[in-house]
């Protein structure tokens, strides 16, 4: 039996009054997970335990099969092991994204929590200048992809309440600057980054040629390396993780999965869905389990920007689930999970905790029909009555090809 997980990140929403009251799922065109919808089983799916942050960190371990409650430890962490940084018993591993803040009425406002999706090179230059004018024994930066980096303290604190920068676009930072003593040094650092970022080649390029300047660090998502066992361990499955993303790649790693990139995959609209669903039909010649994942329709959400969720979710279904339909037989005996991890409603421009749509399918028919499903949204799947809570049990539901 050989097992797909297609995780298109954000795609739940809310009804959208300029969609006619639809949701982006009920008004983007889906005909490959509508045909899934009415072929296999859907319902909805607790990914966020309550008492937890509705964090794609929190939400992805759900789905990947793991409890947040007995492993979580911090998003920054599982960043960490997908860029190959070690961490000691000690150490604290904190997101750093670059951002754009801006200065009205003497407060300081988030403008761009990703500095207008700074190129990875552009990114790395300023990276190598945090580290050479700040790192030391104690403080260590590593470039990432884009806006999403990574600062470790060694041997450092990690009990700061500190707000993801994409719930803070437009707001008073003022709220979420921490003021405790034991903080002092993360604000030391993060104002010796502003004054490093203020005259850097990097900015004045970008403002010259009218594109936002990287003009502060954000510090985030902080935590120790967790305790996981692998999948294999659990479930005797081998397997791969297929996303342009650290933190997926990471919690893939902890999960003992094989880390594929595919060549396009960059984690926005842009990216080369095909050539994930392609990759993932290949390495399931050998392999148990595949998980790939879109961030597509989350960026989008994240940015207000309903056309781009839009396409990305239409591109996720036509390029991503349809070519995984047309390469099924090839395959033999299959199940096929597909679901947001969490929703991103394009008005909020934030996660919520609100239960997700599923679709599990199974080419025996394992998975029969409940209801009357007409396609995938996330009317549809309440409509079956199936709630699946806690959310790291669809993994076993999926391997045990029944609910």
């Amino acid at each position: 039996m050989k097992y797909l997980i297609l995780v298109g990140d954000g795609m739940a929403d809310e009804p959208i009054d300029e969609l006619g009251g639809l949701t982006p799922l009920e008004k983007a065109d889906t005909p490959n997970m509508d045909r899934l919808a009415r072929a296999g089983l859907t319902g909805m799916a607790e990914t966020v335990p309550a008492a937890f942050h509705p964090g794609s960190d929190v939400a992805n371990l759900s789905v990947f099969g793991y409890d947040p409650a007995t492993c979580y430890t911090g998003r920054s962490p599982l960043e960490a092991a997908s860029m190959g940084v070690e961490l000691g018993p000690d150490d604290v591993a904190f997101r750093l994204n670059l951002v754009t803040l801006v200065a009205h009425g003497g407060d300081l406002y988030m403008e761009d929590f990703s500095a207008g999706h700074i190129s990875t090179e552009e990114a790395r230059a300023l990276i190598a200048t945090l580290q050479d004018e700040l790192g030391d024994e104690n403080f260590q930066f590593y470039p990432g992809v884009s806006y999403r980096h990574l600062m470790v303290w060694r041997g450092g604190r990690e009990d700061f309440n500190l707000a993801p920068p994409h719930d803070l676009t437009y707001q008073s930072l003022r709220p979420h600057t921490p003021r405790s003593p034991e903080a002092a040094p993360l604000m030391q650092i993060t104002t010796s980054a502003q004054l490093l970022f203020k005259s850097h080649p990097v900015n004045l390029r970008r403002e010259a040629s009218g594109r936002l300047p990287a003009n502060s660090i954000w510090l985030w998502g902080q935590g120790k390396r967790p305790r996981m066992q692998t999948l294999q361990e659990i479930h005797g499955l081998t397997g791969a993780v297929i996303s342009a993303v650290d933190l997926i790649k990471g919690i893939g790693i902890y999960a003992g999965l094989k880390v594929i990139d595919v060549p396009g995959a960059t984690g926005y609209l842009d990216t080369n869905y095909r050539g994930k669903a392609q990759a993932a039909l290949d390495a399931l010649r050998e392999l148990d389990l595949v998980y790939v994942h879109v961030e597509a329709p989350d960026e989008a959400a994240h940015g207000g920007l309903l056309s781009d969720k839009l396409e990305a979710i239409e591109r996720f279904d036509a390029e991503v689930v349809g070519t995984v339909l047309a390469g099924l037989e090839t395959l033999g005996d299959c199940r096929v999970l597909v679901l947001p991890d969490h929703p991103t409603p394009v008005k909020r421009m934030t996660h919520t905790k609100d239960p997700v749509p599923f679709i599990l399918y199974g080419s025996r028919g394992e998975f029969a029909p409940r209801g009357a499903v007409t396609g995938y949204s996330e009317a549809n799947a309440r409509s079956t009555g199936i709630l699946v809570t806690p959310g790291h049990l669809m993994l076993r539901h999926l391997i045990a090809g029944r609910i």
